[in-house]
């Protein structure tokens, strides 16, 4: 069997399923602008987007997005062809369906079945625009965030089956397209992601961390307003003052993931820094780190705090689950489908940070009274996002979908399948 594999900067969500078809004796592909990991047994052929001919005019702000998804959907389709061309026909394609890249893939490839990753569809309600106080959603906006899911939806038109990977990202696609659509995570390994009282950090400055020290952790792709990061720096300059031995140890880097950078081009590290005036000898920044160093984070954290705008939910929370944190996070839907409030986690008000700093306050002061929130949010991960049973559903998906596209062309999956 020959499966194809499209992402911008792969391997993406599909650093675990694109490998172990490659091992059950599958030839894969990956097809991919940037790829930071290389996967045993998965080829990569990677395309450099179209640039705007050159001395055409300028598109309109709304109109940027779809013109950027038309000219990488291009290229793919012509990667895409000379594969064809060498190789035949591949049994099926799996895409992100986010930028572009299935946009012509079916113009191809008529009788190939596809599947696309479904991660986020925009709106401009009940999600992450307006979700700011201060940051009204714009009619320009609400054009620009229509027609951001342009590419989504010509593609979900005319692709088999979609795949997202929590019940909140699902439910914000059209119904239509939710009855081709199943439900499943890319998964966590819980055999590498588990609690270990033998975990050790060491930190640049030469201090070891282990388990039972005080010890507040944040993880973040970059430190930003969308993951809560004035509101972690606010809350942690507050328990500072009153809390002498609390350790505040960061990881992400300075640039933006999602949204936009401050007025005055400075990260928003060094904004939340002077604004609170917290001690930078109370909190490490540690940058972007290695998945073992991300570990051991979670694994000597004595609180992890994960707050997020209604928006894409992070593998680090989950993976922090997983090692047996006591995760404050949130009262977002992205969070609250997986956090229950006292039960395997704690839930807070996005914008307070009175209450953010108070519960990490108890989490400190109360640990053994919290042994059985940390079992339990490993259980949930072991339950529900475990990379064994995720990549055996994921698998089970990809060959309904090819099976069912011998026999009628759009299949209605389960959520659950």
């Amino acid at each position: 069997m020959k499966a194809v594999f499209v992402h911008r900067h792969g391997p993406g969500q599909f650093l675990h399923l694109a490998p172990h078809l490659a091992a059950a004796g599958w030839q894969v592909t990956l097809i991919a602008e940037k790829v930071d990991v290389q996967m045993p047994g998965v080829g990569v052929v990677r395309y450099r987007p179209e640039p705007p001919p050159r001395g055409a005019p300028a598109v309109s702000r709304p109109m940027a997005g779809p013109d950027r998804h038309v000219r990488t959907g291009t290229k793919v389709a012509e990667t895409l062809e000379t594969l064809r061309r060498r190789d035949g026909p591949p049994d099926i394609v799996v895409g992100h369906i986010g930028w572009g890249g299935l946009l012509f893939a079916k113009d191809v490839l008529p009788d190939t079945p596809m599947l696309g990753y479904c991660e986020y569809f925009y709106r401009a309600d009940g999600g992450d625009m307006g979700f700011a106080p201060d940051d009204p959603v714009t009619l320009e906006e609400r054009q620009r965030i229509r027609l951001r899911n342009v590419s989504q939806l010509v593609t979900l038109d005319a692709i088999e089956a979609g795949l997202s990977p929590t019940r909140w990202q699902r439910s914000r696609y059209p119904d239509w397209a939710r009855r081709r659509m199943a439900l499943c995570h890319e998964g966590i390994d819980v055999a590498r992601c588990r609690p270990d009282p033998d975990a050790r950090l060491s930190l640049p400055d030469g201090r070891v961390l282990k388990p039972g020290d005080p010890v507040v952790t944040y993880v973040a792709r970059d430190l930003e307003p969308y993951r809560g990061f004035p509101q972690f720096i606010r809350a942690a300059a507050r328990l500072a003052k009153t809390n002498r031995d609390a350790l505040f140890v960061v990881a992400g880097g300075d640039g933006v993931s999602y949204g936009v950078p401050p007025e005055d081009g400075r990260s928003w590290r060094a904004v939340m820094m002077e604004e609170t005036g917290l001690d930078p000898d109370r909190i490490v920044f540690l940058g972007r780190v290695d998945h073992d160093t991300l570990i051991a984070l979670f694994q000597v954290s004595a609180a992890h705090v994960y707050l997020t705008y209604p928006f894409v939910l992070s593998w680090s929370v989950l993976e922090a689950m997983a090692c047996g944190c006591l995760v404050i996070g949130s009262a977002t839907p992205p969070v609250q489908e997986i956090v229950a409030d006292g039960v395997n986690g704690y839930l807070t008000d996005f914008w307070d940070e009175t209450l953010l700093a108070g519960r990490i306050a108890e989490a400190l002061t109360k640990r053994s009274s919290h042994n059985a929130i940390r079992e339990k949010a490993r259980l949930t991960v072991r339950h529900r996002f475990a990379l064994s049973d995720c990549l055996d559903r994921q698998t089970a998906i990809v060959n309904r979908v090819m099976g069912a596209r011998r026999v009628q062309p759009r299949p209605e999956l389960s959520p659950a399948l």
